[in-house]
């Protein structure tokens, strides 16, 4: 088989076919925001207590 015939490499074939929702440096998600621990943690502890109720 002669590789050297069959062409090059078609470029831009690896992209997604959307744009996601909550991509970074969008006006939803921007670039340096903190996500706030204290909001985390409730929810964490919240699911943990929810879990541990249902045993």
């Amino acid at each position: 088989m002669d590789y050297s015939r069959m062409g090059g490499v078609k470029p831009g074939q690896n992209k997604p076919r959307h744009a996601e929702h909550n991509a970074k440096g969008t006006k939803k998600n921007p670039f340096g925001k903190q996500q706030d621990k204290a909001a985390l943690l409730k929810r964490m502890k919240a699911a943990a207590d929810k879990t541990k109720t249902e045993d």
